[in-house]
């Protein structure tokens, strides 16, 4: 790869401008949904439940990723540009957050709670993995970058990524999330099908997804702030989650410990 090499942002077909931001979202969904639906019958879930998920859960992550973004990152954001998602402006944690809403919804509407968790245990490989491949989408948006690397020896991806807009080099975090990422699906995968209790494998998404974000938006020269601070919102986020997680795990041990001793007696 040329060392200087913008991707280009889209294409057209005839006066339809294509994005490849949207085209990779798209790959990441349709890919998330294929493995839910391989990873459902492990747990008794049928493949039509799982495509009535997808289609609850995917607007309403939508949705929740850009209420956070304005929330966020525009403060005095106008009713109009709310809906103005192709102007750009998606948080990764506000979709989780309207993905989760959704998953609530589903459990309602088949009148069974009780599969919460398991619900939750399906969707975080496939959520990880849709994170790992949509980073790609900010590669060709020329977004998501970290600090200004001015060492030549440095200037090379995918430790850094030239951005056309500022004519420099910037640490390319988009690359070290979706590495990250990549890496964490197969944790999740092999928690999935190790794990004993429900909700283990949803503890090590937030454990492994917050520690990676927590370093990672250190290095981000783009983050969330809370408003009047230095504050990072996601790294605030995620160490919160990151302490869910292990709570989580704790709990799960001391169920697994009192069954043990019941066991014994």
């Amino acid at each position: 790869m040329n060392l200087y090499f913008i991707p280009p942002s889209g294409f057209f077909i005839g006066n339809l401008e294509v994005r490849f931001y949207g085209v990779i979202i798209a790959a990441a969904m349709l890919l998330g949904i294929l493995l839910a639906c391989k990873l459902a019958k492990k747990r008794g879930i049928k493949a039509d439940d799982i495509i009535l998920l997808a289609i609850i859960c995917l607007p309403l992550a939508i949705v929740g990723a850009r209420l956070y973004y304005c929330f966020f990152y525009e403060y005095n954001y106008s009713f109009k540009e709310l809906f103005d998602i192709k102007g750009g402006g998606l948080a990764i944690y506000g979709g989780v957050i309207g993905g989760l809403i959704g998953v609530i919804i589903f459990c309602l509407i088949k009148k069974d709670i009780k599969i919460l968790g398991t619900i939750c245990d399906i969707c975080v490989p496939c959520l990880l993995l849709g994170q790992a491949i949509g980073r790609w989408g900010n590669f060709f948006n020329q977004e998501a970058y970290g600090n200004l690397v001015t060492n030549p020896n440095l200037q090379w991806f995918p430790y850094a990524v030239f951005i056309e807009a500022k004519n420099a080099w910037y640490q390319a975090t988009f690359f070290y999330e979706s590495l990250w990422n990549f890496i964490g699906v197969f944790v999740l995968l092999i928690a999935y099908y190790k794990s004993r209790c429900t909700m283990s494998t949803s503890a090590i998404y937030l454990i492994w997804y917050g520690i990676g974000r927590a370093f990672i938006e250190g290095l981000r020269s783009d983050s969330l702030y809370v408003a009047g601070s230095n504050i990072r919102v996601s790294q605030i986020l995620s160490i919160i989650l990151i302490f869910v997680g292990v709570g989580i795990i704790v709990y799960n041990l001391i169920k697994l410990e009192r069954k043990r001793l019941k066991g014994e007696k």
